[in-house]
């Protein structure tokens, strides 16, 4: 892994007073910093981005306005981040997967485990099996054998083709040996639309998209992958509690920079970005979304890089497993 991931505790922590006492860091520029985030207005990473850039002004004492850079699955938002000069006035708000999944599936110009750091943990998730209500199953199990009885005739969807959503399906398949067809989206919302039309039977989701189609009896829940049971879903059992401990997987929404920033800078952004979203008002707005921490408090950047290229290299090898091929 590039040298300048290997940013100790010892070296963040030196670099502290000088980032909280420099007045040159404190207040960097009179120009906004820009965040910049691969969704349109409106969207879920949209909102969370909006609440993180009106803390992180307060505290920073700086304009912090929102970009949105939507298109081609991301890739337009991270070549504008890429492109701006690296003095962190621009930063980009993102999902771990972009960089885990998406150079499967796109071809991108950047390295997706050396070009950017993650800054700051702003929370995240396992994502949430849902069925349409009219398939007639209460449990996992039951929509294992259902599945099983219409070889080929059912269909689930993802919120992007080699996405976690994607690898999920295709890790169902592997294990219980289904014959079933995956249909690929452009986001939540169109995948949800079908699946709640009847065109799609089941789907891997986020929570913060399909908990509420849940809560209004649109959708059924049958299983979570996060480690431990979700906040907003208690009833919902685990993929490892009912036997699927290779299907535990979690989503998780950074603060990212570039790896050549220098650290009092990074430290500075990423107090002020933990600081804005630990703020009661956000904290429990983000809750309400179903963002929460793995192990209560955010991950350090060391622990993001590792997780970065654990999720990196999972996705790949399921993905070469079934000969996967971009869509």
């Amino acid at each position: 892994m590039n040298h300048l991931f290997s940013l100790s505790r010892r070296k963040m922590l030196a670099a502290l007073p000088l980032a909280l006492g420099s007045g040159a860091l404190v207040a960097q520029s009179a120009k906004p910093l820009r965040i910049v985030v691969g969704v349109p207005p409106g969207s879920t990473s949209d909102l969370i981005a909006r609440i993180l850039s009106e803390g992180m002004a307060r505290t920073l004492g700086q304009p912090v306005i929102v970009e949105n850079r939507p298109g081609a699955m991301g890739s337009l938002a991270v070549n504008a981040f890429l492109g701006a000069p690296h003095d962190g006035q621009t930063l980009l708000f993102a999902v771990n997967g972009f960089f885990a999944e998406a150079p499967y599936t796109i071809k991108v110009a950047f390295d997706p485990l050396h070009d950017v750091l993650p800054l700051a943990d702003l929370g995240g998730n396992g994502l949430v099996l849902v069925t349409n209500t009219d398939v007639p199953v209460r449990s996992l199990a039951e929509l294992v054998a259902w599945i099983r009885a219409r070889p080929g005739k059912v269909n689930y969807g993802s919120f992007s083709p080699g996405s976690v959503s994607h690898v999920l399906g295709l890790l169902l398949a592997q294990t219980e040996k289904l014959d079933m067809t995956h249909v690929g989206y452009r986001g939540s919302p169109p995948a949800l639309q079908d699946l709640i039309g009847g065109q799609l039977q089941f789907m891997f989701d986020a929570p913060p998209t399909s908990v509420p189609l849940i809560r209004s009896g649109k959708l059924r829940a049958l299983a979570v992958t996060s480690p431990n049971r979700l906040s907003l879903l208690p009833d919902v059992p685990t993929m490892a509690e009912l036997g699927y401990k290779t299907m535990t997987r979690t989503s998780w929404l950074a603060l990212w920079t570039t790896p050549d920033l220098p650290v009092p800078i990074q430290v500075r952004l990423r107090s002020a970005a933990l600081e804005a979203i630990a703020a009661p008002t956000a904290k429990n707005r983000l809750r309400e979304l179903g963002l929460e921490y793995a192990n209560g408090i955010p991950m350090s950047t060391e622990q993001m890089v590792r997780q970065l290229a654990q999720d990196h290299a999972a996705v790949g090898e399921t993905l070469r497993s079934v000969n996967y091929k971009p869509e």
